[in-house]
């Protein structure tokens, strides 16, 4: 009973990584949108998204959300599949696979929610005035990102339990 409620608590965090890294994404498009509309002064006629350094965090974000996207297809694809294609995961001939397999899913929701949060975050702050306003919508992308880390967990400590599950400190704890 144990090893089928964990195998659903994987396929519950690989379905809310999925739909985090959506939502990171669609803030992703609406700051990239946002940058290349608004100019910064009457005296620039420049948009912001053309400074170098709004480039560059744009970039950086778009590469977390393509790492936490890339995670979470992963994930869903161990949550449901096996590395031979078939559907039954938990096969006696596919221990090792089951083995690594189960903890994808908690891998891939703190990929996601970390991208979520600096989503969010960046969603917030390079529109510039208009981020911190209650009418746009960055605000609430930022609470429930927060509201997700508050209800699944910090980042930190969700890759923490893989690494205790995979053994990979000796079977010393990790602290966290």
């Amino acid at each position: 009973a144990a090893g089928a409620l964990a195998a659903v608590g994987d396929a519950a965090a690989a379905v809310l990584a999925a739909e985090a890294v959506g939502a990171a994404g669609h803030v992703l498009e609406r700051i990239v949108a946002c940058v290349r509309q608004r100019e910064r002064a009457e005296r620039v006629e420049r948009a912001v998204g053309a400074f170098p350094a709004v480039k560059h965090r744009l970039a950086d974000l778009y590469v977390q959300v393509r790492a936490a996207r890339s995670a979470a297809h992963y994930a869903a694809w161990a949550t449901i599949g096996s590395p031979s294609g078939g559907a039954a995961r938990s096969a006696p001939s596919e221990g090792r696979w089951r083995e690594t397999g189960e903890r994808l899913g908690g891998l891939a929701l703190a990929q996601a929610l970390e991208a979520l949060r600096t989503a969010a975050a960046e969603g917030v702050q390079l529109p510039g005035g208009t981020g911190s306003t209650w009418e746009n919508e960055a605000y609430r992308y930022f609470h429930r990102a927060v509201g997700d880390e508050l209800l699944f967990g910090p980042v930190h400590r969700l890759r923490a339990y893989a690494a205790d599950a995979a053994r990979l400190f000796d079977g010393r704890e990790v602290t966290v």
